[in-house]
């Protein structure tokens, strides 16, 4: 059996079988996000957005292929979700655009408007990803084009395609390293492999199994263990922009007069609110996908061509936190004081407890601001405080990694004058503010303070919100884990003994100086047990106590 020619009819098929078998394994595919966030929709926005696209193609079955694929256009364009979704709606925008007036197209024309596809999702991403579906979409494309040279027919072209679609999802972990170190493959290559396996078997006159469980290789991807690695590798903060926002807008003649689109500037324009930008626009409608920290900003900037419509905003930190079952503890409020006189400089850090933030304040700290683990303040909130500082020159802790960038941008839009200390970690930030001087300098001040967060070690104790694997060790819910400079290396069901295993782990000959900051979980006696034991062990050891009052980790250590 061969196919030399593609009418509107069989295609519409495709589409549909396609979609069919895509919706059938979604669940694997969710399974399988974890890039640019793990928030484990990749799957169903694709799903929804096939769906979408095939329901236009079914109201629109007809022989002219090119009419069948302008309704799949339309009908991905007003369906597409989610950072896959919208790219998978522009390489079905490029391969319609490229048939749209043919009534049945040749393999070299299917191969080609294949390609066209690929060059029109690549325009749409601000900064396109290789390792993702992109990637994948691209690698097919190409090899169909090949095959296009020796055969003109259509099922030899797919086979083709879906033979490197398969090949090059494989080879995602290899160009995106998060893939890589959790053992996965990109989630939105796989749910274009769906799409086109179910076009293969269409072609051939197959009907694929509308169950996922007809497929073992995916089960074994899909396992629960795997889902929860997956979910559980990125932390909930490292989110920088949380709020996924999509909306349309119906152009309205009145503001394009005032302002003319241009999709190229809009795009632009709104690349400077957030990332994961896709925009796709015809003479009627443009859509919008971002990830925004101010999805407000968004709209109202949409605002400016015509009316919103298909508004969807939703929180991702809450979607992700969630999804790995963390708990989103209130962490302390302890609004800064401002100086009622402006003075030459100002300390802001980040506390995750208040006995942090006293521990801070009496060491110099001129404004606290609640936030670290599951809740990092925003670029605005960092703003606020330095402008409640009241200094000439203000010196910004984050002491978390993922703070260091809104930091970083809240010195970019402040108009103080404002200098970032990196600190990744709370004894980091309070060390460095030891060594800040008051009569210094800044260049002195920022070279002291840097250089202080290199002699801390930092420990913690926290425990597992449920079981996973990571760092080489068999995690089970509820453990407790000792993490020193980052690496989890202590794992037990016991908290007393994974602080004391941690703390032989960390302490050495060169150590002078523990200081313990224990959390709101900890009693008194499991306190003094601690002290008792780091005070026996380590006999030249200066020993520091504080009540941080910190949630979610039993105890820090800063080691000096």
């Amino acid at each position: 059996m061969s196919i030399t020619a593609l009418d509107g009819k069989r295609f519409a098929e495709m589409v549909i079988q396609g979609a069919n078998h895509l919706g059938a394994n979604a669940k694997m595919v969710d399974a399988l996000n974890v890039f640019p966030v793990p928030d484990g929709d990749t799957g169903t926005n694709m799903n929804l957005s096939m769906t979408s696209g095939a329901k236009e193609v079914k109201n629109n079955v007809q022989e002219h292929i090119g009419k069948v694929g302008v309704a799949l256009s339309k009908g991905l364009l007003m369906g597409a979700r989610g950072n896959s979704g919208v790219i998978l709606s522009q390489l079905f925008r490029g391969f319609s655009k490229a048939i749209e007036t043919k009534a049945a197209i040749t393999g070299k024309e299917f191969a080609s408007a294949l390609e066209s596809g690929v060059e029109t999702a690549y325009k749409a991403v601000m900064k396109p990803v290789e390792g993702t579906i992109l990637t994948v979409a691209k690698d097919s494309a190409k090899r169909g084009v090949l095959a296009s040279q020796k055969s003109n027919d259509i099922i030899e072209i797919m086979e083709e395609v879906l033979i490197e679609a398969k090949a090059s999802l494989k080879r995602t972990p290899d160009l995106l390293p998060v893939l890589k170190e959790v053992g996965v493959v990109d989630s939105g290559g796989q749910g274009l492999v769906f799409v086109y396996e179910g076009f293969l078997a269409e072609l051939k006159g197959e009907q694929l199994p509308d169950s996922p469980e007809n497929y073992p290789s995916m089960d074994d991807m899909v396992s629960a263990e795997h889902h929860k690695s997956v979910q559980s590798h990125m932390n909930t903060e490292d989110i920088v922009f949380g709020y996924c926002t999509e909306f349309m807008v119906k152009f309205e003649e009145a503001k394009l007069a005032k302002h003319p689109f241009d999709e190229q500037v809009y795009r632009n324009d709104l690349s400077k609110l957030g990332d994961s930008l896709l925009v796709i626009a015809d003479e009627e409608v443009v859509k919008v996908h971002i990830h925004s920290e101010q999805p407000g900003n968004c709209l109202s900037y949409g605002q400016k061509y015509g009316s919103l419509i298909n508004i969807k905003i939703e929180n991702m930190r809450q979607q992700h936190s969630n999804i790995v079952g963390e708990m989103h503890t209130p962490l302390v409020s302890d609004k800064p004081q401002a100086p009622k006189e402006q003075q030459e400089y100002g300390i802001v850090t980040v506390s995750m407890g208040s006995g942090i933030a006293e521990l801070f304040k009496s060491i110099g700290a001129h404004a606290v601001i609640e936030g670290g683990q599951t809740m990092n303040p925003s670029t605005e909130d960092i703003v606020k405080a330095v402008k409640e500082v009241n200094a000439k020159k203000v010196f910004i802790l984050p002491n978390n990694k993922n703070i260091i960038m809104a930091a970083q941008q809240a010195a970019e839009v402040s108009d103080e004058e404002i200098y970032v200390i990196p600190s990744k970690t709370v004894p980091q930030g309070l060390s460095a503010l030891l060594a800040f001087n008051p009569a210094g300098d800044v260049e002195t001040n920022e070279a002291s303070m840097t250089e202080a967060m290199q002699h801390v070690k930092t420990g913690q104790i926290t425990f597992a919100v449920r079981d996973t694997q990571i760092d080489g060790l068999e995690i089970e819910k509820d453990d407790f884990m000792g993490i020193a400079e980052g690496k989890i290396v202590v794992k037990n069901k016991d908290k007393g003994k994974v602080a004391q295993e941690l703390l032989s782990k960390m302490l050495d000959e060169d150590s002078e100086i523990l200081t313990i900051i224990y959390g709101e979980d900890v009693t008194e006696d499991e306190v003094n047990e601690l002290v008792t034991f780091a005070r026996a062990h380590f006999e030249d050891v200066e020993v520091e106590l504080h009540d941080g009052k910190q949630p979610l980790y039993s105890f820090i250590f800063a080691i000096e």
